[in-house]
């Protein structure tokens, strides 16, 4: 057996651990068994001196689960041959392989969020992605023009798994991008399968096409090696089903809005910083995620990371958005129907795969059922979007019929109970099932009639496998036993004997079980495979159902969130009525959120000065302008009383100050990256949002820097963004006397007998003062240390020098000095 292990084991790479199928268990040996015995924490032990460590195999998913999550990967070995017919070692082959990119099951999964397996290719015009989402069918490529776009990719995406040809492990640029994405397992693969031919054949071959032509990809060497290099590796390597792969789409990087690392995470789009931390959730995401389905869960969270720079394509959506909105009634049966659909691209994917169950079959036509009430909800409407959304649900009425006629309401999850299979369905399944509850009352007959002729009262008729029907009979009571009953086996207490009469109906009543099993799971294969035949069908209406819900989502935030429709056009203005970020106001525990303001253009308010206190809201509201125009080009309604945005190709933001140690970057470093990053890649289309620049070096060198970067905004002609720049530098509100499209605005702020009240209202002008001291004291600072912190204040704006030529903050200090102060040398003295 350990010969068959070692030869099974070497057919998967050592990182995978293989559960090797031994009976009831499946079990782990030498490095496995130590590691899954750790992850797992379950007991460790040794046969001739061999760590090894063993998991039921009725409970095997779940332990799956748990290694998958920790990253692990998984080669599940079975036996292929039945233990009865073997003569030595039962035969046992892989069947699949489980990694954290190609798992299917419902209890790993995240519902809301598609689990990517991405692929990378490189050449010497650039990189090509692919992305997999082998539990749903999904599969897409894309044109990458250098490694920061695979990263944005990969933390846009937060796929699973990414694998890539191993002679990129050598590339510098490659190698930085490994320790970028951290969170992403790695995994390097056989170079020639991402090679353009051999990926172009594979795909081909799969798809049953000559050419990639009708994909709209033939000739694209990175993308399509990606591609292959992904599919060999599931297909192939990993040994999946991939079956319900029927599309792949060619996404191009210029019908998108680019929303990059820093903008993703500063604006918390998809996740929270306190949700990183363990917290709950306060992203864009959580707030307008009120989806009925899985499908449009998942979609949404990819309209938000990329929305639409196509005008056209937006102004649709809010036409369907403002026609739910319109026709309540509409959009209350919409919201009503969809909430009873299940997950059908997921359900479609594991019914293809052999691993999705008879309750898959069951919510595949109880969803279909509901379809077909939106399907009939949507036809003819007179807003186009709708009416094509609905044009492309398939409720598929003849598979529906057979499921409820073959599968029953309820059906256990493990076909070998039986009773998947609907009374009436098949004849000759009922006869075997009559003959086997037939059987069963005979026994208890039988029982009942031995136990009257013999006199033994306690006399049983019982079951095992290995004697089949037996009588036992207790040692009390042997000397009643019938000369006609055969001894089988001696117990402590007891005695089993068979008869001639129970073995011939042990026949019947096994035979009828065995073939009644047998029948019924042929019989569910059949039904399944209608409905694997019926996946692309399935895959188009699960997409429609995706958009449909998320429109009705848009109309239900709009009502609830107090949302208006924007008005979008081709210009480069930006006017903003009233907005306000509509996750603050969620979170404001009863405050009144005072909503702002904005006015942008490239001519006279290009780039706007924002000074004020901390706390006063400048954060807030510079933020809420970005994602006022992210949620109008993803579809949505704003929050803002009116809004009128001039198509956004690009928000970029720089936000606040931190290191990234993982990168072994410092603070300023990450500032003046993400800084350069702008000015390298802004356009007059791109909205800039500035959270102070220049606060992680000196205060000469930061003032200089800010100084030339807002230069630089306002003058470059390539570049003239619309900018929001919110600053400490009270300096650089000197440039609006020099340059034309520079505006002051400040936080409002009331102050009355040394107290402060933010206001929260942004107006025209430049702040007098930072107020940074009296936040210091509202933080809690000891009296002494604000006290001298206002008298170093008060020199030190009266003047940088004394008359004596000291600091001005080294004087008026506020006690006499001791002795002991005279013995120290001055900080300051030469």
């Amino acid at each position: 057996m350990m010969k068959q292990y070692r030869g099974i084991k070497s057919q998967v790479p050592d990182d995978v651990i293989l559960f090797f199928r031994l009976g009831d268990f499946y079990e782990m040996f030498f490095d496995d068994a130590i590691r899954a015995s750790e992850i797992l924490d379950i007991s460790l032990t040794k046969r001739h001196d061999v760590p090894m460590c063993g998991i039921p195999f009725h409970a095997s998913e779940g332990y799956l689960s748990r290694l998958v999550k920790a990253g692990c990967k998984v080669a599940v070995c079975d036996q292929t041959q039945d233990p009865k017919e073997a003569k030595g070692i039962v035969e046992r082959e892989i069947v699949r392989v489980v990694t954290p990119g190609t798992v299917l099951e419902e209890n790993v999964l995240d519902s809301d969020k598609n689990n990517y397996l991405a692929g990378v290719c490189w050449d010497k015009q650039g990189y090509g992605m692919a992305m997999l989402d082998l539990s749903t069918g999904s599969f897409w490529i894309e044109s990458c023009d250098d490694a920061e776009a695979v990263v944005d990719h990969l933390v846009r995406y937060q796929p699973a798994e990414c694998v890539f040809p191993e002679e990129l492990e050598q590339d510098a640029a490659f190698s930085g991008l490994l320790s970028d994405a951290v969170s992403t397992l790695m995994t390097g693969h056989d170079d020639w399968t991402f090679e353009y031919d051999t990926s172009h054949d594979l795909l081909c071959r799969h798809f049953g096409v000559s050419s990639l032509e009708g994909f709209g990809c033939e000739g694209l060497t990175t993308p399509v090696g990606a591609a292959g290099g992904v599919f060999h590796y599931v297909s192939k390597q990993l040994r999946r089903q991939v079956k319900h792969i029927t599309q792949l789409r060619l996404q191009n990087a210029s019908d998108y809005m680019v929303l990059d690392e820093a903008t993703l995470n500063n604006l918390e789009l998809v996740v929270s910083r306190s949700a990183l931390a363990g917290g709950p959730d306060s992203s864009l995401l959580k707030l307008l995620n009120s989806t009925n389905t899985a499908m449009g869960g998942r979609l949404l969270r990819e309209w938000l990371v990329r929305p639409l720079i196509d005008r056209r394509k937006v102004e649709a959506r809010h036409h369907a958005v403002q026609a739910m909105l319109d026709d309540r009634n509409l959009h209350k049966q919409l919201r009503e129907k969809l909430s009873k659909v299940r997950d059908l691209e997921r359900m479609s994917a594991r019914l293809s795969a052999g691993s999705g169950n008879a309750r898959d079959v069951r919510a595949v036509a109880q969803s279909l059922l509901q379809l077909a009430e939106v399907k009939a909800l949507l036809a003819s409407h007179p807003i186009p979007s709708l009416a094509r959304l609905g044009e492309s649900i398939s409720p598929l009425p003849d598979l529906v019929s057979l499921i409820d006629s073959a599968i029953v309401d309820e059906p256990p999850a493990n076909l070998k109970d039986g009773g998947v299979i609907r009374q009436g369905y098949h004849d000759e399944l009922d006869e075997l099932r009559v003959l086997a509850t037939q059987g069963k009352q005979w026994l208890a007959d039988y029982q009942a009639t031995e136990q009257e002729r013999s006199g033994i009262k306690n006399l049983k008729v019982k079951y095992n496998k290995v004697f089949g029907y037996y009588i036992e009979i207790s040692k009390a009571q042997l000397d009643n036993v019938p000369v006609e009953y055969v001894r089988k086996q001696t117990l402590v207490n007891a005695e089993r004997f068979i008869t001639p009469e129970l073995k011939e109906y042990e026949n019947k009543i096994l035979g009828s079980q065995e073939r009644s099993l047998t029948l019924e799971t042929a019989l569910f294969q059949e039904v399944r495979q209608q409905v694997v035949e019926r996946t692309p069908v399935l895959q188009e209406t699960s997409s429609a159902v995706a958009e449909l819900d998320i429109l009705a989502c848009f109309g239900e935030r709009a009502m609830a969130l107090n949302l208006s429709r924007p008005q979008m056009d081709d210009a480069t203005g930006l006017v903003i009525k009233d907005g306000r970020h509509p996750v603050v106001e969620s979170l404001s525990d009863g405050q009144r959120f005072v909503p702002n303001d904005s006015l942008l253009d490239t001519l006279e308010n290009q780039l706007i000065i924002i000074t004020g206190p901390n706390m006063a809201g400048k954060s807030t509201y510079i933020r809420q302008v970005a994602v006022i125009v992210i949620m109008a080009q993803a579809g949505c309604f704003v929050p803002a009383e009116v809004a009128e945005i001039g198509m956004v190709d690009r928000v970029f933001t720089r936000v606040g100050a931190s290191d990234d140690l993982a990168r072994g970057r410092s603070t300023f470093m990450v500032e003046m990256q993400e800084t350069a990053n702008i000015l390298n890649n802004a356009s007059a289309r791109s909205l800039i949002v500035l959270d102070e620049i220049g606060r992680g070096t000196s205060t000469f060198d930061g003032i200089s820097i800010a100084w030339a970067v807002a230069e630089h905004l306002h003058n470059n002609a390539e570049v003239k963004a619309r900018t929001l720049f919110a600053t400490h530098y009270h300096e650089l509100t000197d440039l609006s006397k020099t340059m034309p499209g520079v505006k002051n605005y400040s936080v409002l702020v009331k102050e009355q007998k040394g107290r402060i009240a933010f206001l929260r209202k942004i107006v025209a002008g430049a702040a007098d003062k930072s107020y940074g001291i009296h936040v210091a004291e509202l933080a809690g600072l000891p009296a002494p240390v604000v006290e001298r912190a206002r008298e170093i204040l008060s020199n030190l704006e009266e003047g940088e020098f004394t008359d004596g030529g000291q600091p001005a903050l080294a004087s008026k200090r506020p006690k006499k000095p001791s002795a002991s102060d005279e013995q120290q040398l001055s900080f300051f003295e030469n």
